[in-house]
């Protein structure tokens, strides 16, 4: 079998990190901060990087929460405000550990479709009309995971019009916004909210690195507080070396230089790729985003995901079937990551994943 080359993981390629920034960063935050970043800390994370993150934005630091990725943001989050039983609206499709988790929480998780300016609110609209009553809306707004799609400005003000009329918070899931490679910055909901609808969680992992697991809540100081009395009672304090180690890179402007070599990284990658399928896979429908990590896939109906992962793999070319990110359907959709894959590995990966369609479709399946 040939060398794997893999659309599966989320996470940029090591050529594309700041390893020497990485390395200075962590100097000067022992020889900066020695005591604060060897101590346990408090749940609320390494104050210098929790201002930091309130000064982005523009909010104070009692609204502010770092924690040990934004998985576990995500998860204090869920333990606060979702009970067994309680409506939960979700994007179609969507993350497919927001799924389980939400479920492994006994949620009532009600998906909406996803359309490529964003999630569906007419359609969102029509539900709570006819009487769902969510405790929030799970939103990824931008270069959402699975299907790269950005949720468009008049969808933003929509969204947050219905979490006010029908009471419900709007979570935004946000840790692709710094890495917009082509067409216009949109505003973040938690910046438009004025009724405090909004939790709004990011991430470091790809900005700086995944294995740093840094990120952070922002919410009402109420709500915030709430979460740092569980947070408490998990693990005392989250990481103080990784924080210490984050905010220095922070401060140093390596972040925003980092930020820069990851998007046009990605920006060639998507051409590559947007390429490599209209010439070997040429039934297959996609929308190339305009940032993030992430290239949603659908292809002709009667397509079988399963028997196309299974002969992927045989060629040695790794992908995620879409049907990990629903509840139901999408057996001819799939994920394709390119952050983890360089310019010249794309060709070649998607020729490969083109042969492994075409032989399940010889075999007899629909491709």
């Amino acid at each position: 079998m040939p060398d794997t080359i893999s659309f599966a993981r989320g996470a940029p390629s090591l050529d594309i990190i700041d390893v020497e920034g990485l390395k200075e960063a962590a100097a000067r935050a022992f020889t900066n901060d020695a005591a604060g970043a060897t101590a346990y800390g408090t749940s609320v994370g390494y104050v210098p990087l929790r201002a930091w993150i309130a000064e982005r934005h523009d909010v104070d630091p009692s609204q502010v929460l770092v924690t040990n990725g934004s998985m576990q943001a995500d998860a204090f989050l869920f333990d606060q405000l979702v009970a067994e039983g309680d409506a939960v609206v979700v994007e179609r499709p969507t993350y497919d550990r927001t799924l389980l988790s939400l479920r492994g929480r006994g949620a009532d998780v009600r998906m909406v479709e996803l359309e490529p300016d964003g999630i569906d609110v007419n359609g969102l609209a029509r539900l709570l009309t006819d009487g769902l009553k969510p405790k929030l809306a799970h939103i990824i707004p931008n270069f959402q995971n699975p299907a790269g799609y950005t949720l468009s400005r008049e969808k933003r003000d929509r969204l947050l019009d219905l979490a006010r009329e029908h009471d419900f918070v709007v979570f935004e899931d946000d840790p692709y916004v710094a890495l917009r490679f082509s067409g216009e910055t949109l505003p973040t909901m938690l910046s438009l909210d004025r009724d405090d609808r909004v939790v709004y969680a990011s991430s470091f992992s790809k900005t700086v690195c995944p294995g740093i697991r840094v990120g952070y809540l922002v919410g009402s100081a109420e709500l915030i507080a709430a979460i740092a009395k569980r947070a408490t009672n998990t693990y005392i304090s989250p990481n103080m070396v990784a924080q210490a180690i984050v905010h220095e890179f922070c401060v140093s402007g390596a972040i925003d230089r980092s930020i820069e070599t990851v998007k046009n990284a990605l920006s060639d990658r998507v051409d590559a790729l947007s390429s490599a399928l209209s010439e070997h896979l040429p039934e297959a429908r996609f929308t190339p985003p305009q940032g993030g990590y992430f290239m949603w896939v659908t292809l002709p109906e009667g397509a079988d995901v399963d028997a196309i992962f299974s002969a992927a793999q045989e060629r040695g070319v790794a992908i995620v079937k879409g049907t990990d990110f629903l509840l139901e359907g999408g057996r001819n959709t799939l994920r394709l990551a390119y952050s983890g894959v360089t310019v010249d590995q794309i060709d070649e990966g998607i020729r490969r994943l083109a042969d492994a369609v075409h032989s399940v479709s010889v075999e007899g399946v629909p491709a």
